[in-house]
């Protein structure tokens, strides 16, 4: 059985919510890679640009010391994540990913999504 110590989160990268939302990026740029070349400074860029955001901004609430603070750069994050969602709709509708990968993708986020309400609920309640 672990002891408390070894369980501890030290740095963003301890973050489950950064651990998947890693995950979402490496899939992101795999996804992109398939991507029409005409696209690479259009939707490949901003998708790409998105998913970034999310584990940036996770990582820079981590750092912040208050949680009103950390729960600004959450809140970013999750909004990210909701952008995320809406670009893959469109290259979706556009047949630039298959039904199959935008199920994969889209199921990603949403865990994302949920782990990251997860980390802004735990501010609220420490803020409050």
């Amino acid at each position: 059985m672990m002891n408390q110590e070894s369980r501890k989160i030290k740095s963003f990268v301890d973050l489950i919510a950064w651990r998947e939302g890693h995950k979402l990026v490496l899939f992101v740029y795999d996804i992109t890679k398939q991507f029409p070349k005409e696209e690479l400074f259009c939707l490949t860029s901003q998708i790409r640009r998105c998913s970034i955001s999310i584990t940036s901004n996770i990582a820079e609430g981590f750092s912040r010391q208050s949680y009103k603070e950390k729960m600004q750069f959450y809140s970013i994050s999750l909004g990210s994540v909701t952008e995320l969602q809406n670009q893959l709709l469109i290259a979706r509708d556009i047949k630039y990913i298959s039904t199959h990968r935008f199920k994969e993708v889209a199921e990603q986020t949403v865990k994302v999504h949920k782990i990251i309400n997860g980390l802004i609920k735990g501010c609220r309640t420490h803020n409050s």
